[in-house]
Order: C-alpha cells, then structure tokens, then sequence
C-alpha cells in the first residue's frame, strides 16, 4: 500500500516532469473517474477562476478569468508574520488580492458590479449539509470555503490545521464522493465527509457557500471593468500599511530592523524556523509552488490589456518577475532591498494608470 508520504513524492515527481499544479497532477494519480459533463478550466487565482466557472456555466458570457479577476478590484497587497510558539513555527502571509483579508469580498464585489443574481448561505453543520446536497441534486455548482488542511489533498503540516483555505466549487456528487473544481484540469474528488469537515473547520467563514441563480445573459462587462480599475487604484493608493502598498516598505524596514518585534533579525535571531519562514515566501509570491496563485500580477497585465490598458501591462509582469526573484533570495538585506524596489515599483505602476482613469 502506498502511503501518504509517497504519494505525496509521486505527485511532486509528476510536477516536475510535466509542470502541472498540485491539484492536476494530484489528480492524475488518485484516479478521479469522468466528471460529467463540467468544463474544467483550470486557472490562477481560485477565486476567479472558481468564479468564471460558474458563470460559464449559467450561460454568462463575455467573461474569463482575468476579467473576473480585475472586476473584483484585482491585486492588492499585505504582509503578516505569524509566531506559532505551540510548534516553534513562523509562517509569512502575502496578501496579493484586493481585500485580501476578507475571505467573499471580491466574490461579492464581481457579482454586484455585473448584476449577477446569486444566493448566500450559511447555516448550522447539519441544514449545510442538506442545503449542499439539494443544490447539488438540483444540477447547481457551489463555491465553499474549505480549510485546506482538512480538504486533505493539498497534504499541508498538521500546524495549519484550521488555518483556513480558498474557495472551491464542488460540481457533482457521486456516492459518497464529491467533485471539485480546484483551477485542477482533470477530475478531482473527495469524500463528502471530508469536505464537511473541512467546510465546518474555521469559524469566521464555516459553512459559507455560494450559488449563482442568474442564467443565461451577456452582462455589462465593459461597466464593471471601469469599476474594477477604479477600485484598484482607490485600494492601492490608501496609506495603510497593514492593507495597502505601504505594507511592501514596512515589510522591506523588517528585514534589517534589530528593535521591532516583528523584525526578522531579531525573530530569526536563534535560527529556529527561518526555513520554514523562507519557504512560505517562497510558495506565496511564486505560483509553480503556492496554493493561491502566486503574487498575480501577470494575470493583472492580461486584465490590463483586455481592459485597454496594454501600453501599462508589461510592466506588470516585469514586477511579477521581480517577485518571483524575491522567492529565491534567503538573505536578509537583500531581501529588504527587493522589497523596497517592489514598492517603488508598483506605487509607480499604480500612479501612471490612475492618471489613465482622470
């Protein structure tokens, strides 16, 4: 019998020979049957993406992922680092997102702004469970909020468990197993005991699910994509520096800073999860590695350009690279120093297609 460790090395040994994301080669190997008949897209950002399939789904056209992604505010940015003194651990948290700290903002934000009738849903475990099987047998796709420790197949250390977790559609039911739609390019299941679970597992969203009740339409993209790039600009131009570009300098002052509490020379000063730290960098800015899609900035460049901004896109995905570069540095001044660049950069970038908008 192969066990969880070893499958776990067949699934990275599958990425590495042919580039897939976790969740696809994951997939491959654990031999999902059919998946009746739903268009699986795969994707960026889970949001978005998970978002878009919806909608295509419904018969609601005229969008794809980058769309649904820049409509809902786009990028955004935000740092913490947290201490887990129960497992002498530190995990570093990127946001990248607008309004990254609320779990259905975008999602909320996307629908409003195209018009798009949908349901909310929240209740007690048990009427969850029911009110998921229902919509399931009526032939509807859901977005769930999993935890991803508990969802099992992104095989995380058990200190996450209850961390949280990105939405998921779940598409069909099949026995006791459900179908996900994960930005995974062939079929993904779980059994439905684990994704109750998982669902259940992290308070400030547990059992929060997501329906879309609109078919059928062609909405007015074109009026909620000049909302999308004014709500960027707003967000990025906000003096924040926990929820806003100034989070990018505070984070690069962390870095060689000896006084503050949460100065990574004063942090790390024992040694003691530096790689771990390291590593969460690492999966958080560059999407080979991630859960989340990586900083997202190339899939911001190709919204810019279907928005009519694609003289301001490549510098986007220049920035996006210098990111990616960050996920590769381990020392600290070096670190500080990128980071300084990242925020010059994208306070610039931000700046010049403000003044696009006047």
């Amino acid at each position: 019998m192969t066990s969880r460790k070893q499958f776990k090395a067949q699934v990275r040994a599958r990425m590495a020979k042919t580039g897939e994301r976790y969740t696809t080669a994951f997939a491959h190997l654990s031999g999902a049957s059919p998946d009746g008949g739903w268009v699986l897209r795969g994707g960026t950002d889970p949001d978005a993406a998970g978002l878009n399939a919806m909608l295509a789904a419904r018969g609601i056209t005229g969008l794809n992922e980058a769309l649904v992604f820049g409509i809902g505010g786009g990028i955004g940015a935000g740092y913490i680092l947290w201490e887990f003194k129960q497992h002498n651990s530190r995990h570093v948290t990127i946001g990248f997102t607008n309004t990254w700290q609320y779990v259905t903002r975008r999602s909320e934000k996307v629908l409003e702004r195209l018009g798009i009738a949908h349901e909310w849903h929240r209740s007690a475990p048990k009427a969850a469970q029911a009110w998921l099987t229902a919509r399931l047998d009526a032939g509807d796709a859901v977005m769930v909020w999993p935890d991803r420790y508990q969802i099992g197949y992104w095989d995380l250390p058990e200190e996450l468990d209850g961390h949280g977790g990105h939405p998921v559609v779940v598409y069909r039911a099949a026995g006791n197993q459900v179908y996900l739609d994960d930005r995974n390019q062939v079929p993904l299941t779980v059994a439905r005991e684990d994704l109750d679970r998982a669902v259940a597992r992290v308070g400030t969203w547990k059992n929060q699910a997501l329906v879309i009740t609109d078919s059928d339409r062609a909405p007015d993209v074109e009026a909620a994509v000049s909302e999308g790039l004014r709500d960027v600009v707003e967000h990025l131009s906000a003096k924040s520096d926990s929820f806003s570009l100034p989070a990018w300098r505070k984070w690069s002052r962390m870095m060689t800073d000896t006084r503050a509490a949460k100065a990574w020379p004063k942090v790390f000063a024992d040694g003691q999860g530096l790689d771990h730290a390291l590593q969460s960098v690492r999966e958080g800015v560059d999407g080979r590695y991630g859960v989340t899609g990586g900083n997202l900035r190339p899939l911001f460049a190709d919204f810019l350009e279907q928005a009519g901004h694609s003289g301001l896109a490549p510098r986007w995905r220049e920035i996006g690279a210098m990111w990616t570069a960050l996920g590769e540095m381990t020392e600290f001044p070096a670190m500080g120093a990128q980071l300084a660049e990242l925020h010059a950069a994208e306070t610039d970038a931000i700046a010049r297609l403000k003044a696009t908008l006047r």
